[in-house]
């Protein structure tokens, strides 16, 4: 183990469960009561707001006593100031014999202390599915949940952007079951509801005029909670609206496109690409629709109450469905021009 190892993540939740593993394999068989000092830079219960910084480097400079090595943790670094950051660079820098420094940033990598230590552990998981699956079947691993690549699969769709809680999940299989290999069936009990999906599923899905898995991305958007329909309608808007700027514009290349809208070169290119295959026509009919389905769900159409089995709002899910299902199968018919 290196002198400093920080844990990096934009996750609060996924950044202290990593840092809980960090210390128990810092510390391994010590006594916690003598081999660990742990503190938080955002500490309410110090006097005055005074600042943590100095404990800490107090605690970094002091020798392991009755223990081979001593653990100092440090979380919500990303609070502290300049001058604090730098008093700790420094000791990085300079590390004392046998104490191993545990710095929780919840942020980026840019920190100047997570470019400072000598390990890092980063904790953020991309949106896409294959990048969930990963996730899922490296978390269980860690804990030495036996799984396979089927049954992660399920559980990723289950949790969906919530990865966060995936640790706490292997850890309740990992003290249930041990290292015995399971199934979907043992772990869906324990799963909890859907967790939400990334914008991207449900406009790939239109814009690929898949009418089918536009419907279901939707469906899953409401039923986990995760957006109103409302919500969705926005989404879309600003979506369409992004194409509807770029046709007519004269804009032929990404780094154009990207410098019209302000957002970044791929969702830029994107944009330009989709523009260009549906026409001034058609995305004109789908903000058109964008727009009906907004006043329908504002109250100007009224399909029933809640489902008694499902608990989503019948009126809001018809809606929905009907939009998405228009825009891709607008999306399928200009790719066959």
């Amino acid at each position: 183990m290196t002198a400093t190892i920080c844990v990096v993540g934009t996750d609060a939740t996924m950044v202290y469960d990593a840092v809980h593993n960090v210390i128990a394999h810092a510390l391994a068989d010590l006594d916690p009561s003598f081999a660990l000092q742990d503190f938080t830079a955002k500490d309410v219960t110090s006097s005055g707001g005074e600042s943590v910084t100095p404990k800490v480097l107090e605690a970094l400079n002091t020798p392991p006593f009755l223990v081979e090595k001593r653990v100092v943790v440090l979380r919500d670094a990303q609070s502290l100031l300049a001058n604090e950051v730098a008093a700790l660079i420094e000791w990085i820098g300079d590390p004392a014999p046998q104490v191993h420094f545990v710095i929780a940033v919840v942020g980026t990598k840019a920190h100047k202390l997570v470019k400072a230590a000598g390990e890092v552990v980063e904790v953020n998981v991309g949106s896409r599915s294959a990048e969930r699956i990963s996730f899922v079947e490296s978390k269980f691993g860690e804990y030495r949940v036996g799984i396979d690549h089927d049954t992660a699969q399920k559980v990723a769709d289950q949790v969906g952007d919530d990865v966060a809680r995936v640790d706490a999940l292997a850890r309740t299989l990992s003290s249930i079951y041990g290292t015995a290999p399971l199934h979907f069936g043992h772990i869906e009990p324990y799963l909890g509801d859907a967790g939400d999906v990334p914008e991207w599923d449900l406009t790939d899905a239109i814009d690929g005029g898949d009418a089918t898995k536009a419907i279901v991305v939707a469906r899953r958007m409401l039923d986990s909670k995760g957006r109103a329909g409302l919500q969705i309608v926005n989404m879309l808007q600003r979506h369409y609206l992004r194409m509807a700027r770029l046709e007519g514009s004269g804009v032929r290349g990404g780094d154009d496109a990207a410098a019209l809208l302000g957002i970044r070169g791929f969702p830029a290119t994107k944009a330009l690409q989709m523009s260009q295959r549906l026409g001034t026509e058609r995305i004109a009919s789908a903000v058109h629709w964008i727009a009906n389905a907004d006043v329908a769900l504002k109250g100007g159409v009224h399909f029933g109450g809640k489902d008694l089995n499902t608990d989503m709002d019948v009126t809001e899910l018809t809606v929905i469905e009907i939009l998405v299902a228009r825009l891709a199968k607008m999306t399928q018919g200009a790719r066959r021009r």
